[in-house]
């Protein structure tokens, strides 16, 4: 497998967690919170940060309920990774984001904002999925 870099999202209407990675040391850490709510600002920001890391692909947990069937933020996940893919051409892979958030509060300790503790602990999920080379 070829080394990649990756953000993943944690999407919320208030806020959006990134993290970001590598397939080489298949490690996720925290990279910051979008914590404005205007569509334009976001995804400059967004853009911003595909420039600046150049991930050849990104992830976005996707919200489900705990039987894992659909809830009504499943719905905006799905749209925000196509909202990816369509302004930016990246490719996006959805992960699983149950318990990500408790998850994330257990791993920091706080109650501090956990969206960008949430999306790395997403996009471990997604590297520890991946299959061993």
């Amino acid at each position: 497998m070829l080394e990649e870099t990756l953000l993943a999202f944690d999407f919320g209407e208030k806020k959006i967690g990134i993290a970001i990675g590598n397939t080489l040391t298949r490690h996720a850490r925290p990279l910051e919170i979008i914590f404005d709510e205007r569509r334009d600002v976001r995804f400059g920001r967004i853009e911003a940060l595909l420039k600046e890391w150049q991930p050849q692909r990104v992830v976005v947990g996707l919200s489900l309920n705990t039987d894992g069937s659909d809830q009504p933020a499943t719905l905006r996940c799905r749209r925000f990774a196509n909202q990816l893919h369509g302004r930016f051409g990246v490719s996006v892979e959805l992960v699983d984001e149950r318990g990500s958030s408790m998850e994330a509060q257990r791993l920091l300790g706080t109650h501090a904002p956990d969206d960008a503790m949430a999306a790395a602990v997403i996009l471990q999920r997604y590297f520890d999925a991946l299959p061993q080379v």
